[in-house]
């Protein structure tokens, strides 16, 4: 307490006690999950990280480390751990990439998978680059551009903002193709967040959400043993089917069974039939909304690219969602 000009007495205020001990219990998790990355010389390491944080000024050379009162090495330790220490790269990057993993509406996480170019085309010395499809300035146009692309993995949050984190980026390399590439790409992040505690048995599936150009059948096929849901946007001049007869009929000129019913054609709204669900809202931000939800639909395989091996009496099925709004439509497949 301190006297103030009025005469009165000033108490300053006191840190949250909960706040104070819930943050050096993170600190300490961190420290703990920090160490287990360090698998070579690991205390040297981390005193060495230790003591370029507490020291008072930049760090010129490696001995004056040893100066520093949270290295308690000798100056040969300093060199000894820089030569022949090793850190676990990828244990440290998931270690931080999902310490304070973000949650989309409901608690649950949603992960979006999208490609960012980076054109280079004047750099000619760059390794792998590959043609990556930007638009030009005027409308309509688009150009064919060297340069890097990378598909990068990230969670998002609800509400209002466009924030995100990311958590894996990876760099598509000449002859990679980008749908199998991004199954494995999303495999490796589902399988960390699962192995690292972030998702437990109970919670929410993880929704997956990316844009169209994405296989989405694909995508779900290849994730069916994961914990997920696949959300993908579809072209509006897509084509699916629903399932045969129940008898299998034939065709009207005869032949084998009939493997596929009826067309669902995106812009022919008369080959949509009946909705298994339809709701409408008036929303502020939108005006008028109205979803529609199908069923027991699949996708017609054309045996190229991913799908050259899939066995053939297997049906890839998607649930069709579409969400009009008096702007455009939406068609979304999970």
């Amino acid at each position: 307490m301190r006297p103030t000009k009025t005469g009165a007495t000033a108490v300053p205020s006191l840190p949250d006690r909960d706040a104070r001990d819930a943050a050096l219990r993170e600190l300490k998790e961190f420290r703990v999950d920090f160490r287990a990355c360090l698998t070579r010389w690991g205390d040297e390491l981390f005193e060495a990280v230790d003591a370029v944080l507490c020291a008072d000024g930049p760090v010129r050379d490696l001995a004056g480390l040893s100066l520093v009162p949270e290295h308690s090495r000798s100056h040969g330790s300093v060199q000894r751990t820089v030569n022949d220490g090793k850190i676990d790269l990828d244990r440290l990057n998931w270690s931080f990439a999902l310490r304070d993993l973000p949650r989309g509406p409901g608690g649950g996480i949603v992960l979006a998978v999208d490609v960012t170019l980076w054109p280079r085309p004047d750099a000619n010395t760059s390794d792998q680059r590959t043609f990556c499809h930007t638009y030009g300035r005027a409308e309509g146009t688009h150009e064919m551009i060297p340069g890097w692309a990378y598909s990068i993995v990230a969670a998002l949050t609800g509400g209002p903002t466009s924030w995100t984190a990311p958590l894996d980026a990876y760099r598509l390399r000449p002859g990679d193709h980008v749908q199998q590439r991004t199954a494995h790409q999303l495999r490796e992040v589902v399988t960390k967040i699962v192995a690292l505690g972030r998702w437990r048995e109970g919670d929410e599936p993880i929704r997956i959400v990316a844009d169209r150009g994405y296989d989405g059948p694909y995508l779900a096929h290849q994730l069916a043993d994961l914990p997920v849901e696949v959300c993908v946007r579809m072209r509006g001049d897509r084509v699916l089917y629903r399932d045969p007869p129940a008898q299998g009929g034939v065709g009207p000129k005869g032949g084998r069974p009939r493997r596929h019913g009826s067309r669902f054609e995106f812009h022919t709204p008369d080959t949509w039939g009946r909705p298994l669900h339809e709701r409408t809202h008036e929303l502020d931000t939108y005006g008028h909304v109205r979803v529609r939800c199908f069923e027991r639909l699949h996708v017609k395989l054309n045996r190229q690219t991913v799908w050259e091996h899939h066995p053939e009496p297997e049906r890839v099925r998607l649930g069709l969602r579409d969400g009009d709004r008096e702007e455009f439509g939406v068609p979304v497949v999970r």
